[in-house]
């Protein structure tokens, strides 16, 4: 039995085209939905929000897969009995390789050296080094493991934190235990009731004085008026590719602190994103057509 699967793009319909009990149909947010959208029971979302008025089109609808590691915009809007699937797997290395981009970017001054070459000037200068450097990574799922293996590979040292305790990794219950301890924590968490807010006065009075706060999470994860506190004040530096708020406002003091680098939400916005995501999409689809549910299920919050 072939299972119909609405797809946002034409490289959606390709990538689809080779998955054994599938017809992928191309659908177009805002014109009338395909004559198969009757019978699908799979939906890849484009650009449309979450939990729009399409749902009453698809009265087959059995999972949502999304092109995307994160589902917070997702979770509680999908309707009841519907499953829901994350694209884990397809974006670790992208994050990854923005944090130690931001990383190298920050320790061996590289804005610095920018500054100098736009003014013409010779300008040496000693600088610090990843090499060595103690890094907590605070979640331990694929992008805090794609991160692990990158940064060992310049000679840092990291310690995994999971939600929970297991082999290799630690529980969040012990963090405030190792952040004095670190030299450069990154938070590539999720976004749920538990990590809202978690990096707030308390979490960062806990690390070390000028240690760097990465954010490749969502922007709430860090309470942001405790943040701007801290690298106000000097005593910490960070890297950020998320913000709460999100964009960013033009008059917001993060633009400005001394120790901040800033990027627009980019750090998964690389060439060959979307066929990565669509490979990784192809295989879950591939899975529950066969039967099997989804490996990248989202149960609960996560």
């Amino acid at each position: 039995m072939t299972v119909t699967v609405l797809v946002p793009d034409d490289e959606g319909v390709a990538a689809l085209s080779e998955v054994p009990l599938v017809q992928a149909v191309r659908y177009q947010w805002g014109d009338p939905v395909p004559p198969e959208a009757a019978k699908a029971e799979v939906l890849i979302p484009g650009r449309h929000p979450a939990g729009d008025e399409l749902w009453r089109d698809l009265p087959n609808l059995k999972l949502v897969q999304l092109l995307s590691a994160g589902a917070d915009d997702w979770i509680g809007k999908v309707p009841d009995g519907v499953l829901l699937s994350t694209c884990r797997g397809a974006h670790g290395g992208s994050m990854a390789e923005w944090v130690v981009a931001v990383l190298l970017s920050m320790y061996r001054r590289l804005d610095v050296f920018a500054a100098a070459q736009r003014a013409a000037r010779w300008e040496r200068m000693t600088s610090e080094t990843l090499q060595g450097q103690h890094v907590l990574v605070v979640g331990a799922g694929d992008l805090g493991r794609q991160l692990r293996k990158r940064l060992e590979s310049f000679d840092a040292r990291c310690t995994m934190v999971g939600m929970s305790a297991r082999d290799g990794v630690h529980g969040v219950d012990e963090l405030p235990d190792l952040l004095p301890h670190h030299d450069v924590v990154v938070m590539m968490v999720p976004l749920t009731s538990r990590t809202r807010g978690m990096v707030d006065a308390r979490f960062l009075a806990a690390m070390r004085d000028d240690a760097v706060l990465v954010n490749a999470a969502r922007g709430p994860v860090v309470v942001t008026e405790a943040l701007v506190a801290e690298v106000t004040a000097g005593r910490l530096r960070a890297a950020l590719d998320v913000t709460d708020p999100e964009p960013l406002p033009s008059d917001h003091p993060l633009w400005t602190a001394p120790g901040v680098v800033v990027t627009p939400h980019v750090g998964g916005a690389v060439y060959g994103v979307r066929r990565r995501s669509y490979a990784v999409a192809a295989a879950e689809i591939a899975r529950y057509a066969g039967g099997e549910l989804p490996d990248n299920l989202v149960h609960g919050e996560y």
